[in-house]
């Protein structure tokens, strides 16, 4: 009769707090965050299509920024929409069930990045510190295989996460204070015992985030080192400017999920979170596709000569 009354007790939606104090300016908000998803579509979008198309792209490194611009993708699509649908029409709304889909997508898709993050960061190592031996390494069968690992870990990681939240009881307040279901909200709202899922969601951030941050660290940490050695102050130059590029998305990136997720306490500073969130959800896959392939000239040359055959097939 207890668990009964439990269930029926429970909550079968949440309402998505979003931005109460600039909801004045949904449309405004509506508008600049839209153009901000299209550009982000269309950027990663451009990026898979010219590597699939050009078989001088099919290199790993091209490999892993087709996997990477999918996920970026797929990892905005999770929580763009619903943010479009609060600014335009103030449906705040979601089901508990689409809510923890939601929770898990956003939150497999960014462990998988963030892992794939440090398979390319190794990628670079390989190819600039290692070159002689990278063409028998990094082979197709590899990349895939890294790829493979980098998904099966993070559904692993996310999937324990969000079967512990999900079976905490929610019978209290339902308003999430943030503009999608993030797991940290998540369990502020819950009325039981919430020790054990904050201990499991500050594990598993620990080990996904800074892991791949470690590696990606001493990756260029080696990269650095090489380019200094390099005779040509042109090559120098060139060099230190991509992987600077690099660099000042990565530390956005991990700044920003370092800041939301590693925490024992979930409860603390949900307000400041969603700011954080915005910038990894909105700038961070807006860049992506700047930094890492659309200023290389040899993606350039490929998209110029994709287009001509286009205009040419007309």
């Amino acid at each position: 009769l207890e668990r009964l009354l439990n269930a029926e007790n429970e909550l079968r939606d949440f309402t998505l707090e979003g931005f109460p104090a600039i909801q004045h300016l949904g449309n405004v908000l509506f508008l600049v965050h839209l153009l901000a998803y299209l550009a982000s579509i269309t950027g990663n979008a451009v990026i898979i299509t010219i590597t699939c198309a050009d078989s001088r792209l099919h290199t790993p490194m091209y490999f892993f920024l087709s996997i990477f611009s999918f996920f970026e993708c797929c990892f905005i699509s999770a929580v763009i929409p619903k943010l479009l649908v609060i600014f335009l029409f103030g449906r705040q709304t979601i089901t508990s069930l689409a809510c923890f889909i939601q929770a898990f997508v956003f939150l497999f898709l960014g462990a998988a990045g963030s892992l794939l993050i440090a398979v390319m960061s190794v990628d670079r190592y390989m190819a600039i510190c290692k070159p002689l031996h990278y063409p028998t390494i990094m082979n197709l069968k590899t990349c895939f295989l890294l790829v493979t690992a980098c998904c099966v870990l993070a559904f692993t990681f996310i999937a324990g996460l969000i079967i512990t939240v999900s079976q905490l009881s929610f019978c209290g307040p339902n308003i999430i204070p943030h503009f999608f279901c993030d797991i940290g909200a998540l369990i502020h709202l819950s009325c039981s015992d919430t020790r054990s899922a904050e201990m499991v969601a500050f594990v598993i951030a620990l080990c996904v985030l800074l892991t791949s941050l470690l590696i990606t660290i001493i990756a260029y940490s080696n990269i650095v080192v090489t380019i200094v050695r390099l005779p040509s102050a042109r090559e120098r130059q060139k060099a230190f400017s991509t992987c600077s590029s690099h660099l000042i998305v990565l530390s956005m990136m991990y700044g920003s999920c370092v800041f939301i997720y590693v925490k024992p306490k979930q409860r603390n500073r949900l307000d400041s979170n969603k700011e954080a969130a915005l910038v990894n959800t909105v700038v961070t896959p807006l860049l992506n596709p700047v930094v890492y392939t659309l200023r290389n000239k040899q993606v350039h040359q490929a998209l110029r000569e994709t287009m001509c055959r286009m205009k040419i097939s007309k």
